[in-house]
């Protein structure tokens, strides 16, 4: 084995090196969707899944054995740094919800900052794990959420449609919530390093919830602490990815955010949207994840046009442009997959 191709296909893709295939890995691919992952839930809730490393490490490899993907991603969720900070995070069936969310400035002040082995440690073992366990050429994925979804769901207290109290906090007291980004920004920067030093390779931001921002807003709240985030793991020279859902109307800001892949869900064309952050940036996407559950020919031809709207440049990651549906058929993940590799072929 060279030394290039010693180095993860998924990493040397995101560092827009040229490679032999696109790179494929799935969002949210340990999930329910899997036999393999429900057989894990039936012992385990949740959060003892996130917070119980040899689990968490099970699921991720599972995931990838099951599909032959191009990485592992650390089994996790957004909320657990947020645990560390002293929210009170909850899994209900309903969905994830914080019980004493932040709504002034006192609300801010008392967060802390977590440590990466004393608060999160079992996210350190977990990814220690996954790189002992992990083929060479398997990338190793670590994520967080981004400052400002984050931050939102401290302030929401839980998923929201409107999000009424987020925007009034942001509007009313904008330095309040400033302050508050700036503080959550720390403690992801503690988390993604702590996973870094633990054997990660490339690190995923989701902003999953920045569609909801005007273009000046997401300028000023979200682009302004990403950056920081992004800055810190670019002084460690590991590769970086943004994702935001909906965000179509902001990709020229987030190509300003530091990230080196940019990724993008179904609802632009992935040429397009690569013209406009620009090609000096890898991007990442974007199939729409019902496609999955369309015939396996139908995939095959909408992962080729996704595979030529890239042209054949250096830095594309194939991905779906969400979380895979938990109802997807597995084998069509697989046949997806295999279309991404195949075309390599032709």
């Amino acid at each position: 084995m060279d030394d290039r191709s010693a180095v993860p296909l998924l990493i040397r893709a995101l560092r827009r090196e040229p490679v032999e295939r696109t790179p494929i890995w799935i969002m949210r691919q340990a999930g329910r969707y899997l036999p393999e992952y429900r057989e894990v839930r039936r012992e385990a809730d949740f959060l003892t899944l996130c917070r119980t490393p040899d689990l968490s490490a099970k699921v991720a490899l599972d995931a990838v054995a099951a599909l032959d993907v191009d990485a592992a991603i650390l089994f996790s969720d957004i909320l657990i740094p947020l645990q560390a900070m002293g929210m009170q995070v909850a899994f209900p069936e309903s969905g994830p919800r914080i019980d004493n969310p932040v709504r002034c400035a006192r609300d801010v002040a008392a967060l802390r900052i977590p440590d990466p082995e004393d608060d999160l440690g079992f996210v350190a073992a977990a990814v220690r794990t996954l790189r002992q366990e992990l083929a060479p050429d398997k990338a190793v994925l670590g994520f967080a959420g981004a400052p400002f979804t984050a931050a939102s769901y401290m302030v929401e207290g839980r998923s929201s449609r409107d999000f009424l109290l987020l925007k009034s906090l942001l509007l009313q007291e904008p330095m309040t919530f400033h302050r508050l980004l700036e503080k959550v920004a720390e403690a992801t920067i503690a988390c993604v390093l702590g996973q870094v030093d633990a054997g990660a390779e490339a690190i995923q931001l989701f902003d999953s919830w920045a569609g909801c921002l005007a273009p000046d807003d997401y300028e000023e709240f979200a682009l302004r602490h990403a950056r920081t985030v992004f800055a810190a793991l670019r002084d460690r020279g590991v590769p970086s990815i943004l994702f935001a859902s909906g965000a179509a109307g902001f990709l020229e800001c987030m190509a300003r955010s530091g990230a080196d892949c940019i990724a993008v869900d179904w609802r632009v064309d992935l040429g397009e949207a690569w013209r406009r952050i620009g090609h000096d940036r890898a991007i990442q996407g974007n199939l729409d994840p019902i496609v999955l559950f369309g015939p396996p020919p139908a995939i095959a031809r909408r992962a080729r046009a996704i595979l030529d709207a890239a042209q054949g440049r250096p830095g594309h990651v194939f991905n779906l442009g969400h979380g895979i549906h938990k109802d997807t058929p597995v084998d069509h993940a697989r046949a997806l997959i295999a279309a991404v590799k195949n075309a390599a072929a032709r």
